[in-house]
């Protein structure tokens, strides 16, 4: 294991070498060893449940129900979330020259923690919630103390996620099982300004990335001389749009994967590797 380690290292070293800019993408796969989830398993497929379509989150209060319930129960394993090995190395290959910046798909905040610099939240972050009618941005963690002394019922299950409890099917985004009867005596935050409606700071699903971090993402992918994936699947368009970008430009394209790629008949160097294990060692 050692041995192949170090020969796929001395691969993925090779390939920064050959490159003065080269853009990082990142998905959920960076994430699984600081204990957050992966949506999809090792063929790309998604597990669990359908995610929440910001539409239906904006029109129906039942959604909005459905998401703060669970969120309520799952968000302790996301606060609890600490940078990986992974993380760190990235963000010291950044100090170093040898990449030039992270584009992320991941919302848990752990590359800022870690100390990358150069950085785009392409879905946005999960510790920041918007309120739809002022605009206002409340922490994650202030709304969860709310949360916490409006829902004592639903408190016990959260306190037992921060206890280290299993919480079944916690999602990427923090997203857990709650029961139907304790789901419908759910008390919902509102804006403490306004009284308004609030979001978690991201992207839902068939909601579309803002123009203005769409087009800085863009950039970077155009100043970059080569792309290297780490921990993505690239089932969402948003990212495997990247590669495809890359390849059209007759861009080298690496990756560092455990599994399948959307992007595989386009990738010149794949890695099926624990990122947490192998970017340490390109240190």
């Amino acid at each position: 294991m050692q041995d192949l380690l170090a020969t796929q290292a001395a691969q993925l070293a090779e390939f920064l070498d050959r490159h003065r800019r080269v853009l990082v993408l990142t998905g959920a796969g960076l994430s699984t060893a600081s204990g957050i989830p992966d949506y999809r398993d090792q063929d790309g497929l998604r597990r669990g449940r359908a995610p929440i379509q910001g539409p239906d989150f904006r029109k129906s209060e039942l959604v909005q129900r459905r998401y703060w319930s669970r969120s309520m129960v799952g968000w302790p394993t996301l606060a609890g979330a600490a940078p990986n090995a992974a993380h760190y190395a990235l963000a010291q290959l950044e100090t170093a020259g040898r990449i030039d910046a992270v584009i992320t798909q991941n919302v848990d905040g752990l590359h800022q923690r870690a100390g990358t610099q150069k950085l785009i939240e392409l879905h946005g972050n999960i510790h920041g919630v918007l309120c739809l009618d002022c605009r206002a941005l409340h922490s994650r963690a202030a709304i969860q103390q709310w949360l916490l002394a409006a829902n004592p019922e639903l408190a016990a299950s959260a306190s037992a996620a921060d206890a280290d409890s299993v919480v079944p099917e916690v999602r990427p985004d923090g997203d857990a099982e709650v029961e139907l009867a304790a789901m419908q005596r759910f008390h919902m935050p509102n804006c403490a300004q306004c009284g308004g409606t609030l979001q978690p700071d991201v992207i839902f699903f068939g909601d579309n990335i803002p123009a203005e971090r769409t087009a800085a993402a863009l950039a970077l992918a155009e100043q970059a001389d080569a792309l290297l994936v780490v921990g993505s699947s690239l089932m969402v368009f948003s990212g495997f749009r990247f590669c495809k970008l890359a390849a059209a430009a007759g861009k080298e394209i690496a990756a560092v994967n455990l599994g399948k790629t959307r992007a595989d008949d386009l990738i010149g160097l794949k890695i099926a590797a624990s990122a947490a294990d192998l970017l340490p060692r390109l240190l």
